[in-house]
């Protein structure tokens, strides 16, 4: 998957990921972690999610990262945040207060860049992404994020044949696989969410579950 695909979804505003208010999971499980209030958090593929703005509402330091600058801009415009804007190795990064977002490829993201993040966030990341790269994300994170990290990892799983993605679709035992080597994987909820998912029921799919795990980096 290309660049140029996101790109072309954010420029056409399909951007069907995108949730109005804060995610639930994330205001339900994220007091578990017993981060300290300060602690920085990492968030991949960010978009212009308002999850961000809770992160930081808790006192968060948070470290976005998103490929296109349309959703990076829009987010700081919706919420009439000026943000102070500088260019950083191979990102544009946008700074205000608590929060940063780095515009690039998430994948050129260095330990260096990200040193300092003891906590993970990832709502929309590895599910937006081809089995390939998903291999591919999650030994990236394992390169740049220092032992004793913690997280939350949301996903969603149903029959990948009865609908494309993105969203892929990623079972419980493929995220066990890809976390296995690197972090301590426990499941914290399993919902059936078709009945509040249109967009999956009227393409015909039968199935669709989403997932919420408590990660921690060894």
């Amino acid at each position: 998957m290309q660049a140029d695909f996101w790109h072309e979804k954010w420029a056409s505003n399909q951007i069907g990921f995108h949730q109005p208010e804060a995610n639930p999971y994330l205001q339900r499980y994220w007091p578990q972690l017993a981060l300290t209030p300060s602690a920085r958090v990492l968030v991949p593929l960010c978009g212009k999610s308002l999850d961000l703005l809770w992160l930081a509402g808790q006192g968060h330091q948070v470290l976005g990262v998103e490929l296109s600058d349309r959703a990076v801009e829009g987010f700081f415009d919706e919420h009439r945040i000026v943000p102070q804007i500088s260019e950083e190795g191979d990102f544009k990064v946008y700074r205000s207060d608590a929060i940063e977002l780095w515009c690039g490829d998430f994948f050129a993201l260095t330990a260096q860049e990200a040193a300092g993040c003891t906590a993970l966030y990832d709502r929309a990341a590895l599910i937006a992404l081809p089995a390939p790269m998903r291999e591919r994300y999650a030994a990236h994170l394992q390169q740049i994020l220092a032992p004793g990290v913690q997280g939350l990892l949301i996903t969603l799983d149903y029959p990948q044949a009865q609908m494309p993605g993105p969203p892929f679709a990623v079972d419980d035992q493929e995220v066990q696989r890809l976390f296995s080597k690197g972090w301590q994987v426990k499941s914290l909820e399993e919902q059936d969410v078709l009945a509040e998912s249109p967009r999956f029921s009227d393409a015909g799919v039968t199935s669709l579950v989403e997932r919420v795990y408590r990660l921690s980096s060894r």
